[in-house]
């Protein structure tokens, strides 16, 4: 059997009173696509944080490639990387000085050729000497996922990674992380809210409410699991509950 390049166990994070993630375990294979879905407040946020280190779980154990994270934090984050809509990027410096001040903190060498090669692929050409702040809400979701892609990363964290993208631009977003999973072997944990698109990328799903999983397996395994006609309508099941 395959050794996850990720494995969760028992993860629990409160605040005060509040279990914002309640016992939650789960693992990832090399090459796959997990995944993440659940209401606003479900915990899928506070997960990923607890996955890149920055909050310290209440309780339970993050393992990656083996290693503990609390105590190889800096050896495993990097080989990981994240991206989400909500990254602040500093905002007076240009699309390109951005990826250049990424690329060292990976320890990358030839940054010329790969920040070229990514602004190619991700069509940034246009704007890579745009200044930040004046950037689109697609332009600057590109530009997160520029800078996720430009360290080669073994595991990818996205947060709604086609969010503010045109139709054109989000299909070829999905093709190069088919294409990293392919020919690299990138896993990725993935949350969106669009059911489509998790149902096209995922090969599993793990359905959070309230902090806790409350099912797990392929788009068609927990469609079936809750007697619905798609996985949008098991998601609207699950956030009335959740209310």
């Amino acid at each position: 059997m395959t050794t996850p390049v990720l494995e969760v166990r028992h993860l629990q994070k409160r605040f005060g009173d509040f279990t914002a993630v309640d016992g939650v375990s789960f693992s990832i294979r090399p090459g796959e696509i997990l995944g993440l879905l659940g209401p606003n407040g479900a915990g899928k946020t506070t997960t990923i944080h607890m996955l890149l280190g920055l909050i310290t779980p209440t309780s339970g154990s993050i393992q990656v490639f083996g290693m503990n994270l609390e105590t190889h934090r800096e050896q495993i984050l990097q080989q990981v990387n994240f991206s989400s809509t909500y990254i602040s990027m500093p905002l007076a410096l240009t699309v390109e000085e951005n990826l250049w001040v990424v690329a060292p903190l990976y320890g990358l060498s030839d940054i010329k050729r790969r920040v070229d090669e990514i602004v190619k692929k991700l069509e940034m050409e246009e704007f890579r000497q745009k200044v930040t702040r004046k950037l689109s809400s697609g332009q600057m979701t590109r530009l997160t996922l520029a800078k996720a892609f430009l360290t080669e990363p073994k595991i990818l964290f996205l947060d709604e990674p086609t969010a503010s993208l045109d139709p054109d631009i989000a299909h070829k977003i999905r093709a190069l992380l088919k294409e990293g999973r392919r020919s690299a072997g990138l896993s990725i944990l993935y949350t969106s809210h669009n059911m489509r698109e998790m149902e096209e990328m995922s090969d599993r799903i793990i359905f959070l409410q309230r902090g806790k999983i409350v099912a797990e397996g392929t788009a068609q395994e927990i469609v079936a699991r809750f007697g619905q006609a798609d996985l949008e309508e098991v998601f609207l099941k699950i956030a009335r509950e959740s209310r």
